[in-house]
């Protein structure tokens, strides 16, 4: 399965700061990009560069947001985990190593505000673009953006209460990376294992190393 969004998902290709969003609500922030687009017609587009680059306060946390996308798309979590290896896969993992990070900025307190709010304006913005390279127009990518929109709150959710829990990430994991019918190949207790593995190298790293050199690795 190829396209835009594939390409996105299947490569090493890095996310490039190209929009500006500063308000924290990610629904919002979806519908400030449909407004920039729009003023991007009658702007003259070096203008709107110089003015967006300056001025954009994600610019600094697109790193971090890349090191999330190159960890989920190892290909040990498709090729020995058994995680789905089709565009839904790919989303769900580059969801459920987001949520990690994100669980991990709630513990800063309030310097964690800014970072969780940037970082998922920039996954809103990523998966926007995608979806308008391949030529769906505003209304689908509405509603698609949507649909995300809910996906990733609701698995932040889930394995927030999930690593608090008796049960551990295993159920999580089905019910979110496997959509509750884990196949043949599928080890959501080998994918556990690593995602409470990364969750413990998130909790020993501080924010400013995050922040500079991206997710730890093993």
């Amino acid at each position: 399965m190829r396209n835009s969004l594939g390409n996105r998902l299947y490569t090493h290709e890095p996310l490039r700061p190209t929009r500006s969003a500063s308000i924290c609500c990610a629904d919002r922030a979806w519908q400030d990009g449909r407004a920039r687009q729009r003023i991007r017609r009658t702007i003259p587009v070096n203008l709107v560069k110089k003015l967006l680059t300056r001025r954009d306060p994600r610019t600094q946390f697109i790193p971090l947001y890349n090191s999330v996308v190159q960890t989920a798309r190892q290909p040990w979590w498709y090729a020995e985990a058994g995680v789905p290896d089709t565009l839904d896969g790919r989303f769900d993992m580059i969801a459920a190593v987001l949520s990690l990070l994100l669980i991990r900025l709630e513990a800063e307190g309030n310097p964690g505000l800014e970072p969780v709010a940037r970082l998922t304006e920039i996954f809103i913005d990523d998966m926007d673009g995608q979806l308008r390279q391949i030529g769906i127009g505003d209304v689908v990518v509405g509603k698609q953006i949507g649909r995300m929109i809910s996906a990733v709150g609701g698995r932040l959710t889930a394995y927030r209460e999930a690593m608090s829990s008796d049960e551990g990430l295993e159920p999580a994991l089905i019910r979110n990376l496997w959509r509750g019918e884990p196949g043949p190949d599928a080890k959501p207790a080998m994918v556990a294992e690593a995602m409470l593995a990364l969750a413990a190298r998130l909790a020993e790293t501080d924010w400013p190393t995050l922040r500079a050199q991206g997710l730890p690795t093993a």
